[in-house]
Parts: structure tokens; sequence; C-alpha cells
């Protein structure tokens, strides 16, 4: 085929010509600097045009594909789509490496001309969503989805693009809309870090950002939770990044070329350290098992991973005509072939789930009501709605030990929501009583279940007596020191079903004085998927 590549001297677009070139195709890269391109071509072993994507593209009629590997795409404005406009009108397939959510999303709206013309426009053939919607549907199969979780991490020496900083940067520290539990929420750009492992047993770090998977993947899966992040192999950069991200949280930093270039200036002189191994982490939470896809590229081979959807799909004989975001283009074992070439390993893994409840219980777990059950049976992520009341102790003890756990404010009746977060060891509960939101940390452990409120970590003795589940306090300890017995809380809580209903009961008093410190009680319904469904059509739509 003869292909047209708009940033083509670029840190993947030269990548994706060069693959190109090794398959025979007759490709041309173009820019806007003439004597730039001309020594890429002479590199690359292809051609050369000047073009710039604002001006004259009547020349795209010379080509059968055009693929533009410019951006940045979500600072693309006037006619974010012109590029695709004239390939439509030229008779020529358009394909780009947008990783902007509302732009990849947003390519919808040429389908109609796209048929009418019989040509192919597809947007994101790049790492997502073409690669990240072709490795969830073959770990997923035909199994329903809970919860995915996504993660590109490169390493340090990989070249950094410029489009691709501005993106990140563009998104730090700014809201972003991410799909949990069933529901569209808000989430701060370059928050909440979370480690991912890589073939070879290297664990990298990642941190949530807002890409076209985030947006697509709820509806296209029907998964009730869709998580992406990003990482930075040096620490330094990585929580550099974040402390922007915070600062842009309270003050409207713009994204100017002096400031990518001060940010692209810092990160060359940090080029030499690091390594040049990146990876990505595709993880699928299905109702009994989690599984894993994850990659590996060495050698300095990462920056051509985000060429290899369009590089599998231009060795198929035919294209999809229509517009349409790059979902399930390609399928992965199509995109494994298309990288044997690169020094890239894959590995694949599945477990098991086991909930932690019935981990430490063993088969006292099953002596529990099937609510109770329910409760402690989450595959990833749930959310739980319902009422409670709320009574606080009145002593100045008391009072400052609620204030400390962050426990909510009496009230005779508020309604309460609880976000439940499972890892493969641990629970993050989030419990929201009305306005006010307070979480612990549940964590199965060889002496049993430990629940960290901040910096204080209780181990409970989980009892099963009557059909009810107790949480006694056994120990306590302050960090790493160890807290006598006399400064634990008594507790006496509870959960039991109630007219076939999951109830709660937690009565807790503060140590030494023995008199109440809080007692909160209700009852607690999960929101069901039937609510999750409507949920992602509304935002689609």
């Amino acid at each position: 085929m003869k292909v047209l590549v708009l940033g083509g001297s670029g840190v993947f677009g030269s990548r994706l010509a060069q693959l190109l070139v090794r398959d025979q195709h007759e490709v041309t890269i173009a820019g806007r600097q003439k004597g730039a391109l001309d020594v890429y071509a002479a590199e690359l072993g292809c051609a050369a045009k000047q073009m710039d994507r604002t001006g004259d593209l009547s020349a795209l009629g010379d080509y059968d594909v055009v693929v533009d590997a410019a951006g940045p795409f979500h600072a693309y404005e006037g006619d974010p789509y012109r590029v695709a406009r004239a390939a439509i009108a030229c008779g020529v397939h358009y394909l780009d490496l947008s990783d902007d959510a509302a732009f990849c999303a947003g390519i919808t709206s040429l389908e109609a001309e796209a048929k009418s013309a019989g040509v192919c426009v597809l947007s994101g053939m790049s790492t997502v969503p073409a690669l990240s919607s072709a490795a969830v549907r073959s770990l997923a199969g035909s199994q329903s989805i809970n919860a995915l979780d996504i993660a590109i991490l490169p390493g340090n020496q990989s070249p950094r693009g410029l489009s691709v900083m501005a993106s990140i940067l563009s998104q730090a520290g700014r809201p972003m809309r991410i799909f949990r539990a069933g529901r569209w929420e808000y989430d701060m750009g370059w928050s909440d870090p979370k480690h991912y492992m890589l073939p070879g047993q290297e664990v990298r770090q990642g941190f949530k950002i807002n890409v076209p998977d985030t947006l697509l993947f709820p509806a296209h899966f029907k998964a009730e939770t869709v998580v992406f992040r990003a990482g930075l192999e040096l620490a330094v950069m990585r929580y550099g990044l974040w402390v922007f991200a915070m600062l842009r949280r309270f003050l409207p930093i713009p994204i100017t070329p002096g400031l990518l270039r001060m940010f692209k200036g810092a990160a060359d002189l940090l080029a030499p350290f690091g390594s040049g191994a990146g990876g990505m982490v595709v993880e699928v939470t299905a109702k009994e098992q989690r599984h894993w896809w994850r990659l590996r590229a060495d050698a300095g081979d990462g920056p051509y991973i985000p060429a290899i959807a369009i590089r599998t799909l231009l060795r198929s004989t035919t294209l999809p005509i229509g517009a349409q975001p790059a979902l399930e283009i390609i399928t992965l074992d199509a995109a494994e072939a298309a990288m044997s070439d690169l020094q890239v390993s894959f590995e694949r893994e599945s477990v098991d789930l086991k909930p932690i409840f019935a981990e430490v219980l063993g088969e006292a777990f099953s002596e529990l009501p099937i609510s109770v059950q329910s409760s402690h049976c989450t595959p990833y992520m749930s959310r739980w709605q319902g009422r409670a009341s709320v009574e606080r102790g009145k002593s100045l003890w008391s009072r400052l030990l609620a204030a400390v756990f962050g426990f909510p404010g009496e009230a005779a009746d508020v309604s309460i929501e609880v976000t439940k977060t499972i890892s493969s060891d641990h629970e993050v509960w989030q419990r929201k009583f009305g306005k006010h939101t307070f979480r612990s940390t549940l964590r199965a452990t060889p002496k049993g279940m430990t629940e960290r409120f901040g910096p204080f970590t209780f181990l409970l003795g989980l009892e099963v007596k009557n059909g009810s589940l107790f949480y006694p306090v056994k120990s306590a300890r302050l960090g790493p020191v160890p807290l006598p017995k006399w400064l634990l809380p008594i507790s006496n809580a509870r959960e039991f079903e109630a007219q076939g209903r999951f109830h709660f009961d937690v009565e807790l008093r503060a140590p030494l004085t023995g008199r109440l410190l809080v007692h909160y009680k209700g009852e607690l319904s999960e929101v069901s998927s039937s609510d999750t469904d409507r949920v992602v059509k509304r935002s689609v739509s």
C-alpha cells in the first residue's frame, strides 16, 4: 500500500514508518520541516513530503492510507477532524494514533461520510485503545467483566515526544471522569498511584490518567470499573509530576510552549538514568477469576509499540469500512505476531479469586447468611447504598477519638454509601454518611484480619455466631509500635441478615473510660449491574 504518515519524523511516526517499510509498503513521511524530513527519510529508506495538516491537503489523494501521527490531538482546534474529512473526500483510508478520549470517541461523527466513500476511518490505532482492547478481549473471552485495570509504563531512556508530554501535562491535576463501581465519578489526573508487575518480576508504578479506554470501555465491554494509569520509571519524575498535579488542583497553570520546553529540558537531563525497558499491563477481573497480559519491551523498542496496531491492520487484506474508535479492530495474537522482530516479551497469568473474608474465616464463612456472604464477595469493586443512624459519644475523650478516626456526626436517619475496592490481599472500604466520608483498609494476614485507619492498625478476631459476623478487637499498633491492651477500643460490631437484607450494627467504646465512642447501624443493598448498564448507556449516548 501507499501510506502517508503525517508527523513521520516524530517519535512514534518515524517508528511506524520504519515498520511499514520493513513490511514493504510504499511509505512517505510528511511534516512541516523539509530538511528534517529528508534526513529521516534517508535513514528510513522512504520518501518525504512537506505538508502542514492545516494547509492544502489535496495531495492525500495520491495515497491509499493516510496516518495522522502528529498530535497532540487534545489541542486540535477548529475542525479537529480536518485531516480525516480530507482523506474521506479523496477516497483514502484514514488512521490516527490519538490518545485523547474525546477525539477518539468523536470520530463516529464521520460514519455516514466514510461509509458513503467506502473508506476506513479509525481513531486510536495505537497502544490505546486498539492494542489494549485486543488484550482485554483475548483475556476475557466471553466472560462477564467486572473491572479493567490497564497501565503503560515506559522506560526512562525511551525518546519523549512533545505531543505525549503535552497530553499528560494538560491532564495533571485536572478533573477527569472515570467509571467506578457502576457510576461515573470525577478524579484528578496523575493521582492514586498503584504498582504493577512486568515480565521479569520488575515492579513499576503508575498514576491515573484519562485515555480513550476510560471513556469507551465501560459501554463496549460492559465493565463496572475501568481504570488506566501511566508511569515514569524514575521516582523523581513521577513524584515531581505529582507535585505539579497537586499545584494545578488549586492554581490554573496553563501548559504553554515555554512550560512544555522546561519540562522537556528537565526530562532530557535525566535521560541517561533508568533503563530503555518499558512495559504494559492489562488486568481483567471477571466474576471468579483475574487475568493479566503483560508486555515488556527491551533494548529501547518500547516506542515501537504504539505503531503495532497499524502495522497489524495493514497486514490484513481488507479494512473495516466506516468511522469508529479502534475497539477490537485487531486481535492480540496478530499483534503479538507483528512484534516478532522486536525485543518484546509477553506473559499471561490467571488466578482464581478468593475473598479475603472467606480466606480468614475458612469453613465458618459458609455459615453466614447469603446477604452477608455476598457483601464480602466483591471481585474488584462494588457499591452499596442504604440508610443508617449514628450516635456519638458525648465525652471530650470520645469526641477527640471520633475526630481522629474520622467517624461521622450524629444523625437519626442518614444516607450511607459504602464502596469496596478489592486487591489480592486487602480491601479498601470507603464509607460515606451523607456528605461525610471515612475509609479503612482491611487485610488478610497470617495472624488474621487487620483493619487500618490511618496510622492505627487493629487485629480483628472475626467470629461467626448464630448467623452473624462479629468484629472484636484483639490487638492494635500505632505504626509499628504495639499498643497495650488498656488502650484498645471495645468493639461490639456485627453484620447480620434481617428480612433477607444485609444489616450492620457497629458500636465502639473508648479505651480507658469504656464510654460510647460511636454507634452506627443500618442496612445496605448492592447497586445492581442493571443500574450500571443504564448509567453507561446514558453517558455514551
